[in-house]
């Protein structure tokens, strides 16, 4: 006798996920809000897409906030001291080169679900995984360090004892993140986000001239009589404080760990606006108020750090005003640390297999604390130990960053373009445009900051020099590659068909076809790799010169 009752069909196999960490998979319990994983309901009405923002804020909040850091602070007060607000303009064009750059790896987060240093590894090899790695780890242990020195800048105005300061603040850092409780650590992460805001009141006591801020922040321009060579190696360092290898790696990482995925994109994308307004208002505010509380003082262009601009503004603002500053410094400076080490240890547990959650305890991820707490407190006892070279340090910090960030983007623009890790979430034509004259920028910029440390005297004619050998580089560069093309009879790439990519993640890591590099690709990973060995060697020497007093 045939059974004609309906039976119930098994349900379709979800796709296997890349996700490495099995804590990455779940709610998203956000500081603000939490969203279910099986809440898939579309968002209607005003309440319900403020609710769903508020539950996915912190990545690019904390992310930007985070760049506004303890070297930051130096960068920015700098300007506004040494030449007033002419140089504003540079946060104006930076605001697309971050938005670009941070929106493509929140889009490989979400999407792939495995970290930035992972994906490196995979896609180009054991050296250039163990390379990002290891870079990553030199580079963001002396940019802890410069934390750290911010905290002892910051407490020695305020007359607080250095040593135990210091350590106290290294110990926080290390607890906040180390509860188990991804939740609990956001909490802290925004609440010290919003300490950043203390900028703004200062700039209110100080009151600068909005109308010529203004104007400086859409006009561009160079300071009347300061040595171009000067002023160069500042913008430089502006656009490496602004735009640091470690960011990408943290946010990637963080999206992942939040647990957002593609259906959120859009949400995550306003967090990243918001994150990018904070941090411009920030350093806008300090280039300001700098200008205006040391102009016509004998200190007007002779920046020394951000203990005397405290000690600046308390002689002609007030006593709130440089109080205000010291205890803005010291919150950069403690979510910097924290951003960083974060980064290192999320990159680490990536590599290495090993657990890399806050959502784990301490006991279920050892190594991904081990990490993210030594190297916290290795910066904090560097700081404290008599005759630390503190200063070489930092040095080496502004090198290395300007150093390594091209490669940071070269890789980037490239995992943004493969087909098999981001299907229908690729650049398109025109962002790849944009994003590689961004990364022909940097490497320009790197080559003259690399250049300017091996020779501290180098001339404005000099850098003018480097900058058209590498216009005239890129320009002909470009013109090859479009003879090849037009030679092999390549087609342009047709339009990217994004049919369905609210539903697609990357397969499985061992379920990607090989790579397939062409021709083009290879040379330039090979010039890419033959830059930076020759860079890192020549700027170790320089180093090593200068800790020998030569």
């Amino acid at each position: 006798m045939t059974d004609l009752s309906t039976t119930t069909a098994p349900p379709a196999p979800k796709p296997a996920s890349a996700v490495l960490d099995d804590a990455h998979v779940g709610d998203i319990r956000g500081a603000l809000g939490t969203i279910r994983h099986d809440d898939t309901a579309p968002r209607r009405g005003l309440s319900a897409k403020l609710k769903t923002l508020l539950a996915i804020v912190g990545p690019g909040l904390i992310v930007m906030v985070g760049d506004n850091d303890a070297g930051a602070f130096g960068t920015y007060t700098q300007a506004g001291q040494n030449y007033g607000t002419s140089l504003l303009w540079t946060l104006l064009l930076l605001v697309p080169v971050l938005y670009v750059n941070q929106e493509m790896v929140l889009r490989l987060g979400a999407v792939t679900g495995v970290g930035h240093a992972r994906l490196i590894l995979e896609r180009f090899g054991k050296f250039w995984g163990a390379f990002s790695v290891i870079d990553l780890f030199l580079l963001n242990a002396l940019t802890i360090v410069t934390e750290f020195i911010g905290i002892t800048l910051a407490v020695g105005y305020l007359g607080l004892p250095k040593v135990p300061s210091v350590l106290l603040a290294a110990v926080i850092v290390v607890l906040a993140a180390s509860t188990g409780s991804f939740r609990r650590f956001e909490r802290t992460a925004i609440a010290l986000c919003a300490g950043s805001l203390l900028l703004v009141p200062i700039y209110f006591l100080v009151h600068p001239p909005a109308a010529q801020m203004a104007h400086d922040f859409v006009v561009p321009g160079l300071p009347q009589h300061s040595q171009l060579s000067d002023v160069m190696l500042l913008i430089i360092a502006i656009v490496g404080t602004t735009v640091a290898p470690w960011q990408l790696f943290f946010q990637q990482s963080y999206v992942i760990d939040k647990r957002i995925t593609p259906r959120f994109m859009g949400y995550e994308k306003a967090d990243l606006w918001l994150g990018i307004v904070v941090v411009v208002v920030g350093a806008a505010a300090m280039m300001g108020f700098c200008a205006a509380a040391f102009a016509g003082h004998g200190e007007f262009g002779h920046f020394t750090d951000a203990e005397d601009v405290a000690a600046g503004l308390t002689k002609y603002a007030g006593r709130t005003a440089g109080v205000l500053f010291a205890i803005a410094l010291l919150d950069a400076s403690i979510i910097g640390a924290s951003a960083v080490s974060l980064s290192t240890a999320y990159a680490i547990g990536d590599v290495m297999g090993l657990k890399h959650s806050l959502h784990r305890g301490v006991r279920s991820a050892k190594g991904f604390y081990a990490v993210f707490a030594g190297l916290i407190l290795a910066a904090a006892v560097i700081v404290v130990v008599p005759g630390s070279p503190l200063g070489l340090l930092t040095e080496g910090v502004q090198t290395l960053a300007g150093v390594l960030l091209p490669s940071a983007s070269v890789f980037l623009l490239l995992l943004c373009n493969d087909k098999a890790v981001l299907g229908p979430w690729v650049n398109g034509r025109a962002m790849n445009a944009f994003t590689s004259v961004v990364v022909a920028v940097l490497v320009a910029l790197s080559i003259i900051l690399t250049a300017a440390v091996l020779f501290p005297h180098i001339s404005s004619d000099a850098i003018l020099d480097i900058m058209g050998v590498c216009g005239v580089a890129g320009i002909l560069a470009l013109g090859y590659a479009e003879a090849r093309r037009r030679r092999k009879g390549w087609a342009l790439a047709a339009p990217v068909d994004r049919t369905g990519k609210e539903d697609w993640r990357m397969p499985p890591l061992d379920h990607l076809p090989k790579p397939i590099l062409s021709t083009g690709r290879k040379v330039g990973l090979t010039a890419l790799r033959t830059y930076l060995l020759a860079a890192m060697v020549l700027v170790a020497v320089r180093i090593v010169q200068l800790a020998l007093g030569h």
